[in-house]
Order: structure tokens, then sequence, then C-alpha cells
């Protein structure tokens, strides 16, 4: 298993930064996973497999909130951004705008 996540040397990185990076690795693995179920689940003929597949991606999806949200409690910033995009009525572009100009 490689250890690519780091774009610096890992011995610099302060134990913090690793697991910062562990974490943001984790979602992206969660968001691919996702991902591939959902294209599985779009072409699977057979029902019962479809189901299984669907529940192991409700499972993946679970992951991914988990992990995001272990990431919006070590940087706030990020968290306040999120709660003005997210759940919001609008355009999602304007509202991201917005959240970034306010969090500045």
């Amino acid at each position: 298993m490689g250890f690519d996540q780091y774009h610096e040397p890992p011995h610099e990185l302060s134990e913090e930064t690793r697991t910062f990076a562990r974490m943001v690795r984790s979602v992206i693995e969660e968001a691919e996973a996702i991902d591939w179920y959902e294209q599985r689940i779009s072409v699977e003929k057979d029902d019962q497999a479809k189901r299984i597949m669907q529940n192991a991606q409700k499972e993946e999806f679970k992951h991914f909130a988990m992990d995001l949200e272990f990431l919006l409690r070590k940087k706030p910033k990020w968290r306040q951004i999120m709660q003005m995009i997210l759940f919001q009525e609008g355009d999602i572009v304007d509202l991201g705008e917005k959240a970034e100009e306010e969090a500045e």
C-alpha cells in the first residue's frame, strides 16, 4: 500500500496533519464507492442484487458523512461555508459566492 496522500515529506508533518490527510482520503474513497454503487445499481437487472447494492451504498454514504463531519469539526471555517450552502434554497453558485465572501 502506497502513501501517496502526502505531498510533503510525512516525517515533517504533524500527527494532526497526517490524520487530516487520512480523513480527506477517506472522504474521497467513500465518494468513489458511492459512485461505483450508483453505476452498478443503474445497470443491475436482478432485483435482489440491486437491493443489496443499494444497502451497501447507504453504508458508504454514512461513512462519507461521518468523515466529512470529522473534517468540519477540525475546520470551523469550512463548517461556516457549508452551513451557508447546504440545505438552503436558492442558486447554489450564488450561495457559494456569498458564503465564501462572508467567511473571509
